[in-house]
């Protein structure tokens, strides 16, 4: 947008400025006034501040979350969205973490009116600020309670806001604007040169740090518009669903107050989730106004409320698995409240489930040991995609990955077999699956780096060269009615009778039902010479239920090298870099690993890595540079790297076993009081693109894995670990 524009548009607001009745003039005023020196003739009424302001002194609130939301242009804003509150608050002093929170009192803003977006900004600072998991579920639950007390039609736009998200993860609307654009919004918008953008980017490791000093020291023409939260979302769909020309002119100017993607301040969807619980809870929707009803718990003891408050989460964490939309879930729990939820809320094609995931285990005999009293099943354990079917009534199919993205495009040649394969009393299903690279002239599996060549968006038919068998080993719904609580048999039983086998297209799971060792180990040798990983163990009858989004015991994973060391591997989240000395100078030659604390929801150190190939040097991971650590980053000042890295990447990592350490913080105090677990010999394996730093290896699991290790098991002094042994 040319700055000509921009005054031909405001020449109003510019004439009160030029007038001195400009906001900064009339606060200006005021001050005076207040001290007495200030003309007497014409008072002017005191002007009421609100958290639809954007502050002069921006470094108080916290630059990331306001977004620099810089006056050359107010097309991010709706004007009709604004208005002022009828009471007087000082925005600069929302504190939703205040002990007895009053969801009316302590709001910025008035009932009827828009959330500020400023109000979001404040709870994002006071979470960022304190790592106490629940704490922080109190302070993001007052912010709800607000918004349902005052304006409920905005709460959605709040929680996607918080989750950094801009929609369902399988609609695939995300910002995907590189910091590149971002650094030439940010110049052109205050004036500064872009290299001059660039050093400080790279200095302070944060652009929005970077634009907020850019924009502090810019002096603005006229007063910027106030921004509701509602307004933010919008436009940031907006931009979302632009491509090509249109972003690219459009980031010249606007682009630079949007968050970037980047929001990130150590809030997981499962603390989200249970601040919405908490607030539905305590202060309940559709009350009109004033609500009588504030505080549902009050008048229970402390122990009481607490129960009923976890009761209400689970309620919601357990609907929230089987329809995972804050679209379809939040109208239902403003209309009914969280109790009605499992009426209204069930399983749904075309909504992708999170998937259920096993456990590693070292042997067959803890198989025949943890399953000693139950019949179950061995599968092979196919290297490839995890693929969700989904098969609508209207005969629509769609795919979807282990993290609930849209793949239905890059898969339409299983799109087009579907129509064959399955029997006609099928109207409607959703299959567990894995998608494997077929060899057809071979007629035989192929390796999963074959695989990832494949496109992965807008796959034509005709350009596909990589062909995919489809392996089934699990029904979820059909024809109306959800399966996930019937046992594996009977879901098996229905799957096979649904579709039928046709090779290299679909085929079932390749299985075997016993319960001898000798039977086990050919079986499992005879997977790993079929292309596969090696085998999966699932009950029959017993606990038999397919758990959504859960690792289980009641499925095993059994692989040949697990045999060889410890029961799995890693999937650890990359928090720092070391740069490299000699040949390695200009890449980073080492790098600090941690795993994800899930209580505490914080990354917590666990070992150093070495190098890992020419595809991460320095200049690949630059963008993931912090000028220090997160708040949520647990380690030890010996561990200390020389950058630290947004927690952004997955790493699969393979070691020798496990060893307790005074140095790593991963699962400390679930095996050891004052120390943590570490890794012997760590070695890299692949980067983990399908997984999200939260669905990293927790330190629970850590903990486990060290328990199942044979030296621990038979109470056998561990040969003592040298230091390098950890990197």
């Amino acid at each position: 947008m040319e700055m000509q524009e921009v005054k031909g548009q405001h020449s109003e607001i510019e004439l009160a400025e030029v007038n001195g009745t400009s906001e900064e003039g009339a606060v200006n005023k005021g001050e005076e006034d207040r001290a007495g020196g200030g003309a007497q003739e014409k008072p002017e009424p005191p002007k009421p501040t609100n958290c639809w302001e954007t502050p002069r002194n921006t470094s108080a609130v916290g630059p990331v979350y306001l977004a620099w939301w810089l006056p050359i242009s107010l097309w991010l804003c709706d004007p009709s969205s604004f208005s002022k509150p009828a009471v007087p608050l000082d925005p600069m002093e929302y504190n939703p973490s205040k002990s007895s929170y009053h969801p009316v009192q302590d709001a910025c803003w008035g009932h009827g009116q828009r959330v500020p977006y400023l109000a979001v900004a404040r709870t994002f600072e006071r979470i960022e600020e304190v790592s106490a998991r629940l704490k922080n579920i109190e302070t993001l639950s007052n912010l709800f309670r607000s918004v349902i007390a005052l304006s409920p039609s905005d709460i959605l736009p709040c929680i996607y806001l918080c989750l950094n998200r801009l929609g369902p993860a399988y609609k695939g609307l995300e910002l995907g604007i590189g910091e590149t654009i971002l650094m030439k919004a940010v110049a052109q918008a205050t004036g500064r040169q872009l290299d001059q953008i660039k050093a400080e980017a790279q200095e302070k490791g944060d652009l929005g740090l970077v634009a907020e000093s850019s924009r502090s020291n810019q002096r603005t023409m006229f007063t910027p518009p106030k921004l509701s939260a509602a307004g933010v979302f919008s436009k940031l769909q907006e931009i979302a669903r632009m491509t090509g020309s249109a972003l690219v002119r459009l980031a010249l100017s606007d682009l630079a107050r949007s968050l970037g993607g980047k929001l990130r301040i150590g809030l997981a969807e499962q603390s989200v989730l249970s601040a919405i619980a908490h607030a539905v809870s305590l202060t309940p929707p559709g009350q009109g106004f004033p609500p009588e009803v504030l505080d549902a718990g009050q008048g229970k003891s402390a122990e009481a409320r607490k129960a009923w408050l976890e009761e209400q989460t689970q309620i919601l964490k357990q609907t929230f698995c089987e329809l995972p939309s804050y679209d379809i879930i939040v109208p239902i729990l403003l209309e009914h409240g969280v109790e009605s939820l499992p009426q209204h809320c069930k399983i749904t094609p075309g909504i992708p489930l999170k998937p259920m995931l096993a456990q590693p285990t070292k042997g067959i005999g803890e198989v025949l040991k943890r399953f000693e009293e139950a019949a179950f099943t061995c599968e092979y354990k196919y290297d490839g995609e995890r693929a969700q079917i989904h098969i609508l009534e209207n005969g629509d199919v769609h795919i979807y990955s282990r993290n609930q993205e849209d793949n239905t495009s890059k898969y339409p040649d299983i799109i087009s077999r579907i129509p064959k394969v399955k029997k006609g009393s099928v109207r409607s299903c959703i299959l567990d699956a894995e998608a494997v690279a077929w060899d057809p002239e071979k007629r035989q599996i192929q390796p999963f780096q074959v695989l990832t060549t494949r496109k992965r968006k807008d796959v034509e038919a005709a350009e596909i060269k990589v062909q995919v068998c489809l392996y089934a080993f699990d029904i979820l719904y059909l024809n109306g009615e959800s399966l996930v609580k019937e046992p594996f048999s009977r879901r098996r039983q229905l799957l096979h009778e649904s579709f039928v086998e046709t090779e290299g297209e679909l085929m079932f799971a390749t299985s075997m039902d016993t319960c001898s060792l000798d039977e086990i180990s050919e079986f499992l040798d005879q997977s790993i010479k079929d292309s596969c990983e090696g085998l999966m163990v699932k009950t029959l009858e017993v606990d038999a239920t397919y758990e959504i989004a859960k690792r289980s015991h009641k499925w095993l994973k059994l692989k040949k090298d697990y045999l060889e060391g410890v029961g799995d591997t890693l999937d650890l989240v990359v928090i720092g870099a070391y740069l490299g000395k000699g040949k390695r100078v200009g890449i980073y030659g080492g790098f600090l690993l941690a795993c994800y604390d899930e209580e505490s929801e914080e990354y917590q150190s666990i070992c150093k890595v070495g190098s890992v190939g020419s595809s991460h040097r320095a200049g690949s991971l630059q963008d993931h540079v912090l000028e220090k650590p997160r708040p949520y980053y647990r380690w030890d000042s010996s561990t200390e790297p020389n950058h630290w890295l947004a927690a952004v990447q997955v790493w699969e990592v393979k070691c020798a076993d496990l060893s307790i350490s005074p140095v790593h913080k991963a699962a400390i105090g679930l095996v050891d009081e004052e120390k943590g677990i570490s890794l012997r010999f760590p070695r890299f394996l692949r980067v983990r693109d399908d997984k999200k730093p939260e669905e990293a290896t927790t330190s629970s699991q850590v903990a486990e894995l060290y328990r199942q290790q044979q030296q621990i098991q038979n109470q056998q002094p561990a040969e003592k670990a040298e230091e390098e042994d950890f990197y």
